[in-house]
């Protein structure tokens, strides 16, 4: 029974002991333990707040990334809607320019057409009045050809002329 009930003077020197263990503990070892203990819980907050930091960095990098997307999206469209434009002009200005053009060209043409024509109509009427004079001299030399035909004709036409 000894070992659980244990001496009055056991129980005294663990006291004794255990209130110089605090002492001592309390003298030497809370302190830097504390102050560790301190030390590790500041640099985890300035941890924490570094990771805040960086975290509204982020954030605000990403706003800012977004911002120079629209606005590079913005500048995009605008010079594809002013290249748009500039075809539509230079489409524009090519359809006037080929449409004058065809109307010059079709303006030549018919006055090249009426030069023409004027030429046929000037040339066959030279060549009708060639063949009117080359058929009347060939009918005049058949019924000239004899003497008393040509005293005839010659009467005839005076008696037409005297009647004009």
């Amino acid at each position: 029974m000894e070992l659980i009930t244990p001496s009055i003077g056991l129980v005294f020197w663990t006291t004794i002991v255990f209130v110089l263990l605090i002492i001592l503990l309390t003298k030497f070892a809370w302190k830097p333990i504390l102050a560790a203990i301190k030390e590790r819980e500041n640099s985890i907050e300035q941890a924490l707040n570094a990771a805040e930091n960086a975290k509204k960095e982020m954030q605000q990098l990403q706003a800012d990334n977004e911002k120079f997307m629209r606005e590079a999206r913005a500048e995009r469209d605008l010079l594809l809607k002013e290249a748009r434009d500039a075809k539509d002009a230079m489409i524009a200005e090519a359809k006037g320019k080929a449409n004058s053009e065809a109307e010059k060209i079709i303006k030549q043409a018919r006055e090249s057409i009426n030069l023409e024509k004027l030429a046929a109509i000037n040339e066959l009427k030279t060549s009708v009045g060639i063949l009117a004079v080359e058929i009347a001299e060939k009918i005049i030399n058949q019924q000239l050809s004899s003497d008393d035909k040509q005293k005839s004709l010659v009467s005839n036409l005076l008696q037409e002329a005297n009647l004009n």
